[in-house]
């Protein structure tokens, strides 16, 4: 028996484009992955609206989603035997959930909401759909991804953020 995949559903992205293609970090995914692919994930997206001090990602979980911030900020922390450490603040146009969305293992960090944010999430089924459906885009966003991934652990501020 074959698992069934569920058709994609439309949402409007152009704010998250927007926010991504303004992202001028090194580590932003915009640089990497073009609006055209964009489009079509958009699609494999589910947005939610979180409000200061919402949990998104737990240190030591092991989802694998992988989070697109489209407004608002969100502040990485990593729990260290002597207490928390503040790791970085993502803004707008920033992905989360690199390091677990590649290995499905253990979150290195936390991420929770900083300032009121608008996120979008692709589940790892969600990704199982669009590989299905639209392989080259998968390619490229893995790719992009990896590209973030390697940024981030290249610049030594930001290589204990990967979440």
């Amino acid at each position: 028996m074959t698992a069934t995949i569920a058709p994609a559903v439309h949402h409007n992205t152009q704010a998250l484009i927007t926010a991504i293609q303004h992202n001028t970090q090194s580590d932003a995914i915009g640089r990497f992955l073009d609006s055209v692919r964009w489009s079509v994930l958009g699609d494999y997206l589910t947005s939610s609206t979180l409000q200061r001090g919402h949990l998104l990602i737990a240190q030591g979980d092991h989802d694998g989603r992988l989070y697109f911030l489209e407004s608002g900020d969100l502040k990485v922390d990593m729990k260290a035997p002597n207490g928390q450490v503040h790791l970085a603040i993502l803004g707008p146009g920033s992905v989360a959930g690199e390091g677990g969305f590649f290995t499905q293992g253990a979150r290195n960090a936390s991420v929770s909401v900083f300032t009121g944010c608008k996120v979008w999430t692709m589940t790892p089924e969600s990704f199982q759909a669009l590989s299905h459906e639209h392989p080259a885009v998968a390619t490229s966003l893995c790719v992009a991804l990896g590209a973030v991934l390697a940024t981030r652990t290249l610049d030594l501020g930001k290589r204990v953020a990967i979440t």
